[in-house]
């Protein structure tokens, strides 16, 4: 484990570190309650670039232009807007093989309070199996720094996007 991070870690702190070791060096990121910390992190890092945008295809296509002028990139949305980047995902990323990270807050899934985000929640993994689009999910802080590397290695060994599914359950561990 090249990350290590030891238990007592606060998830975004896990997260961000895993960011960092993968040397992204742009970030897009669409505001959610979930990732409020980890973005203010990202937008105060002197090794970063971050773009806050109001819709997810926006942070899709300027991470696609971002990697064009050869940056690491990556997103941090919630998986309720992933339905409005399916199409950029799959007309720019998946045909032209540009890779992208995608660090997801994943709403709808156990211990969900909104009920009107559970049928995203339910059906997040189920899309991006649809458009080609591997994922790994995990509520551990413990792992997740390593998953972050792994999966920004699969993107770019893969040309495609990859993202990481972190559940209500990760963002409330400690």
């Amino acid at each position: 484990m090249s990350g290590y991070v030891n238990r007592g870690t606060k998830p975004y702190d896990a997260v961000f570190k895993g960011i960092l070791d993968s040397k992204i060096d742009l970030v897009t990121s669409v505001p959610c309650i979930n990732l409020k910390e980890l973005i203010h992190m990202v937008e105060t890092s002197n090794d970063i670039i971050h773009v806050p945008v109001s819709r997810e295809e926006e942070g899709v296509g300027i991470c696609a232009g971002a990697y064009m002028g050869f940056k690491r990139t990556a997103i941090l949305m919630q998986n309720s807007g992933l339905g409005n980047s399916i199409n950029a995902l799959a007309s720019l990323n998946l045909l032209y093989g540009i890779p992208l990270l995608m660090i997801v807050s994943h709403r709808g899934t156990d211990e969900e309070t909104i009920s009107a985000q559970i049928p995203m929640g339910d059906l997040t993994p189920k899309l991006l199996d649809t458009i080609g689009i591997p994922y790994f999910i995990t509520d551990s802080v413990i792992e997740v720094h390593d998953i972050i590397v792994d999966a920004w290695e699969k993107a770019e060994l893969m040309r495609k996007p990859v993202a990481v599914l972190l559940p209500i359950s990760f963002w409330r561990s400690i």
